[in-house]
Formats: structure tokens, C-alpha cells, sequence
């Protein structure tokens, strides 16, 4: 029985590693890929913070593993204060229009 959540186990691990050789990622990729929570991603793409994908014929976002890891690399300003911050910003402008 252990051996088999062994196996288990390691395929599950695999399957993580494959889906880090994703040229291009959808939302939950880039969670499990860069460890930032979904919300924090939806907070990031609303503000235009992180590179995405820009067709117009799909609702869904897409990332670009190499320019994400470039941004990454990059050291944006991730922290929940300066996102609230910048996003609270973008409401007040939208607000004024």
C-alpha cells in the first residue's frame, strides 16, 4: 500500500515538473509556477503589472514562461501594499471618468 502512494507521489511530482516546460502558461500554471496566489495574479493582470498575452479573441490570460521569468528576474514590487495601493489608485481614476 505505501508503495503505491509512492508511485503516487512521484508521478504527481512529475507532472509539476512537465508543467514547468510549458512554453505558455494559463492563470493556475503561473500560481503553481511562481508561487503567487491567484489573487494577487488577477490583481497584477487588472493593473497591467505582469507581461500577457494580448489576444483580443481569448478571455483567458496567458503568460509567456520567458517574459515572465525575465520580469521575475526583474524584481517587480509584488508586495500586497503597493499592489492594493496602485490598484486603489486605478479605481479613483476610473472613478473620475
Amino acid at each position: 500500500m505505501k508503495e503505491k502512494e509512492n508511485v503516487v507521489g512521484l508521478l504527481s511530482d512529475i507532472k509539476g515538473l512537465l508543467s514547468h516546460t510549458k512554453k505558455v502558461m494559463n492563470v493556475d500554471d503561473l500560481v503553481a509556477y511562481t508561487g503567487l496566489s491567484k489573487s494577487k495574479i488577477y490583481k497584477l493582470t487588472h493593473l497591467k503589472l505582469i507581461p500577457m498575452g494580448n489576444n483580443p479573441h481569448i478571455r483567458q490570460k496567458f503568460f509567456d514562461k520567458d517574459t515572465i521569468d525575465a520580469w521575475l528576474l526583474g524584481e517587480p514590487d509584488l508586495s500586497d501594499e503597493t499592489l492594493e495601493q496602485r490598484f486603489n489608485e486605478q479605481l479613483m481614476k476610473n472613478r473620475k471618468h
